[in-house]
């Protein structure tokens, strides 16, 4: 695997976290790692974006961007309020099948899920993953309303002949509640896919060297880290019948 398409089941959900734990878990690893992010929102000229918060986290890492907008809008609807050109599937594909001959590893962080446009044509994250031939990991939410909007992912995934890699907790609380616990064996089946992670609430705000320590232990083997699945069940879980 030397492309993933990180999306994520909605806004907010931790993608770029996320993507800073996988990279960080690589360079451990000893593999060289590119972060390309595809569009860019609501970021003011000399701000951080998400590819530079990765880096930040994650170390020596390259980190990319193809297109900047200020508005925190889908990406073509910022493009289109800003007057500048879009950032088109084609685009994001060729960038990063070029950062896959320099690097071991190139990590592409979409724009809030799945299906959000990047252009007036409709392209998105899964049309650059097809033109890739890449597979796709899907950060998703602990608590209460993640099966439908998990599923509804891995279903669309599915429906384009695309593979799901796995998916990623991007916060998983402290005190963790009923819904949350018993997820951990729903989600799985829902989507399908393997759960591959979980990564602590608060995680982005550790300081860069406490993060790189610990991400190996919030990814399973598959993204080069040590963390179990069952284990983590077996501890935090939950029945799934009442007793």
């Amino acid at each position: 695997m030397r492309i993933l398409m990180i999306t994520g089941t909605g806004t907010e959900v931790g993608k770029t976290v996320t993507t800073a734990a996988v990279a960080a878990c690589a360079l451990a690893a000893g593999r060289s790692v590119a972060v390309l992010k595809a569009a860019q929102t609501g970021v003011a000229p000399g701000e951080h974006g998400d590819a530079a918060e990765a880096a930040r986290l994650a170390g020596a890492v390259t980190s990319v961007e193809l297109a900047r907008y200020p508005e925190p809008l889908a990406p073509a609807t910022a493009a289109r309020r800003c007057g500048r050109p879009p950032v088109r599937p084609a685009e994001v594909a060729e960038a990063a099948a070029k950062l896959a001959t320099e690097h071991d590893l190139v990590l592409v962080e979409g724009a809030g899920g799945l299906l959000v446009r990047f252009d007036e044509a409709g392209g998105t994250l899964a049309d650059a993953a097809r033109l890739l031939g890449a597979p796709v990991l899907v950060v998703t939410t602990a608590g209460l309303g993640t099966l439908n909007t998990t599923e509804l992912t891995a279903r669309e995934l599915a429906r384009q002949g695309l593979d799901l890699a796995g998916l990623v907790i991007g916060s998983w609380p402290a005190a963790a509640g009923l819904a949350d616990r018993c997820n951990l064996a729903d989600l799985p089946e829902v989507a399908g896919a393997p759960l591959l992670g979980a990564l602590p609430a608060g995680a982005a705000a550790r300081a860069p060297g406490d993060f790189r320590a610990a991400a190996p232990r919030w990814l399973a083997p598959a993204l080069d880290g040590t963390w179990d699945a069952a284990a983590f069940g077996a501890r935090e879980g939950a029945q799934t019948r009442p007793s």
